[in-house]
């Protein structure tokens, strides 16, 4: 019988490159929800309890903006943005 463990993008979030071109194809995802989930998967690589320090929210706060479903505001996507070292970036779309 074949096991298999689980997959967990943040185990290969290791390095500001990886974590930057994950969440820019997250942002490229037509999903919204995709890039909430990479933003909870590069929390999760950072450590939790360090990116809740470094926003100045509670840990419990924290979570609860990341859980599935959570709709966070953007001040607080902007904090943990900027806790875990990266920016969004705009640029034209050509059609």
């Amino acid at each position: 019988m074949t096991k298999f463990t689980r997959f967990d993008a943040a185990d290969y979030l290791t390095n500001d490159e990886v974590i930057s071109e994950y969440l820019t194809a997250a942002l490229e995802d037509p999903n919204p929800e995709m890039f909430h989930v990479a933003i909870k998967n590069v929390a999760r690589a950072r450590g939790m309890t360090q990116l809740a320090k470094d926003t100045g929210l509670g840990r419990t706060s924290l979570y609860k903006a990341l859980a599935a479903g959570a709709k966070p505001r953007y001040d607080t996507i902007m904090k943990v943005m900027r806790a875990l070292g990266v920016t969004l970036q705009v640029k034209a779309v050509s059609s």
